[in-house]
């Protein structure tokens, strides 16, 4: 018998969706107590026998990689970009994904470039985030 953390870990998938397919009636599961189990002939009926992680294989991913050139960047303005961006990225995200931000700044031509690696939808928080900075 696996608990749901198990069955998330084995699939890749975050344990909220494992716990909608439970909800569903996609995975069944026995309830133990407080906590879901699921037995292996159950998970393999869902999944397929032997290798879990095909299914999950198959899953689309898209992730952005892309990088943020800003002009007539002060330095106090560089401390305030980068604390945001610190917050943005430890923020948890629905979908579990990792959200990377590097800055850069050149002092000599008040450049900043911003580095970003991460899921669209952490991304898109990002470009959102400089865009009200850059705004006000």
């Amino acid at each position: 018998m696996y608990s749901l953390d198990q069955v998330a870990e084995r699939l890749g998938l975050h344990v909220r969706t494992v716990r909608a397919h439970v909800r569903s009636g996609r995975l069944r599961a026995v309830r133990i107590g407080k906590q879901y189990r699921v037995s292996r002939e159950d998970l393999e009926a869902i999944y397929g026998a032997g290798n879990s992680r095909e299914a999950v294989a198959r899953r689309r991913n898209a992730e952005v990689s892309s990088v943020v050139q800003m002009d007539a960047v002060t330095q106090n303005m560089v401390l305030r970009i980068a604390d945001h961006l610190r917050s943005a990225v430890k923020m948890p995200r629905d979908d579990g994904s990792e959200l990377r931000v590097e800055t850069i700044y050149d002092h000599g031509h008040a450049q900043l470039k911003v580095i970003v690696i991460g899921s669209l939808s952490g991304a898109a928080t990002v470009f959102g985030l400089l865009g009200a900075i850059l705004d006000t």
